[in-house]
């Protein structure tokens, strides 16, 4: 008995780490980073003493909670570097980040640096901008993106789209989809009116035309 105890414990403790760290997403998703800790602790079903001696600060948690997200923000910028046409790359570049970011509102507030200080986030977050910068730098050489885009340009699409709000998960993905192309016509250097993604109903239809 004495000697299966601290394996016990080890385990109990994971278990504990992983229900705070599902909460967390699932919370952060869904409302944000301003969520309480102690409706985390409640959500995952432990005290506000455990969430606390496993994850004394919420930037430490939003970290944690969110490493995978980060990890795909590098692999997608990746993608858009090694694909051999420049506009193609920042195209996907833009439309993987607009959909990785609706999926969670957290992380976009993470990402935007809310917690300035959590370097794992800073690093990433510099990298991603980097390579952003290269991408559009490409871009423009090759004479798809417009010459007056900025970085910040990148900064306002992801703010607007943090913005959209539905009822669900799936609608806000479909919306983010469909903002996102219109986003990619306007960075075009010249006009080039592509099919848009499906419309994604965010109101009650109006009983008039739009005209």
């Amino acid at each position: 008995m004495t000697d299966r105890l601290p394996h016990t414990l080890r385990s109990d403790a994971l278990d504990n780490r992983e229900r705070i760290l599902d909460a967390a997403r699932a919370l952060f998703a869904t409302e944000g980073l301003n969520v309480p800790m102690r409706e985390i602790a409640r959500h995952a079903g432990v005290g506000p003493a455990t969430l606390y001696r496993r994850f004394p600060t919420k930037q430490m948690l939003a970290t944690e909670a969110f490493a995978d997200e980060m990890r795909a923000c590098h692999v997608l910028v990746e993608e858009g570097l090694a694909e051999p046409d420049p506009w193609r790359g920042f195209c996907l570049v833009i439309e993987k980040t607009c959909e990785l970011h609706a999926r969670s509102r957290g992380f976009t507030e993470a990402f935007m640096s809310t917690f300035p200080e959590a370097m794992d986030f800073a690093e990433e977050r510099a990298y991603a901008l980097r390579s952003m910068a290269e991408l559009a730098h490409r871009a423009k050489d090759d004479g798809h993106l417009r010459p007056d885009f900025v970085l910040d340009d990148l900064i306002l699409m992801l703010m607007a789209n943090r913005g959209i709000h539905t009822t669900s998960k799936t609608a806000r993905v479909a919306a983010s989809r469909r903002f996102a192309a219109l986003v990619i016509q306007a960075f075009r250097a010249s006009p080039q009116h592509s099919p848009l993604p499906p419309v994604a109903r965010l109101a009650p239809a109006a009983s008039g035309k739009v005209m």
